[in-house]
């Protein structure tokens, strides 16, 4: 183990804690009694996961610490994914891909993915000075599709613009507006239109109106 980490004084305070010999530890944990005695003599390292069940043995856990002696969680665990259900690279930022239209305009070969992510270390690092980093990757969520995502935008949009006609009209700057519309449509153009859809105007119209 490298760093500071005190691998020898760690699995004696889980054996003095869980009142185990070398060999007892070495059974619960699914280890050879050589490589608990060669851990614990510092000549050999011990894996990761075969640590964390000694710790177990003795109500521990491991854990992570910044600088600061606090623990630092581990990335979510169901993060976005790719076309092939593969994790994206954990030092990237995942970015929607509608931020990153340029990529996928013309390329007709694949499925536009639902998230994506810079390469470029400049440029990742260039948004990270101007927005901090995400602790982690989006996270999955049912209803977060592309299409899913276009509708939310396109409602968001309706709802502004209803929200900004509201204001308007409450402020009273409707009134000022000049609505008068004088149709200069020929009569031909009643003959033609049944007013059951669009409507319909005469060759040569000088009007053209689309009011309904």
């Amino acid at each position: 183990m490298g760093g500071d980490f005190d691998l020898c004084g760690a699995l004696r305070r889980i054996r003095r804690l869980a009142n185990l010999s070398q060999r007892e530890l070495a059974s619960l944990a699914a280890l050879s009694a050589s490589a608990v005695a060669h851990a614990e003599a510092g000549t050999r390292d011990l894996p990761v996961a075969s640590l964390a069940r000694a710790a177990a043995l003795a109500g521990l856990r491991l854990a992570l610490l910044d600088g600061g002696g606090r623990e630092v969680a581990a990335m979510a665990p169901n993060p976005v994914r790719d076309h092939a259900g593969r994790r994206f690279p954990a030092h990237f930022d995942t970015v929607p891909s509608e931020e990153r239209w340029w990529r996928y305009e013309h390329r007709f070969d694949r499925p536009r993915p639902s998230y994506t992510f810079d390469r470029s270390r400049e440029r990742r690092d260039a948004a990270r000075r101007v927005q901090a980093r995400p602790a982690d990757h989006h996270e999955h969520r049912p209803g977060d599709s592309l299409a899913d995502r276009a509708e939310a935008r396109r409602r968001a949009y309706w709802r502004h613009r209803a929200e900004e006609r509201e204001r308007a009209f409450l402020a009273g700057e409707l009134r000022r507006l000049d609505v008068s519309f004088d149709c200069a449509c020929p009569a031909a153009c009643d003959d033609l239109d049944d007013r059951s859809g669009r409507p319909v105007h005469a060759p040569g119209c000088p009007c053209d109106c689309d009011l309904a």
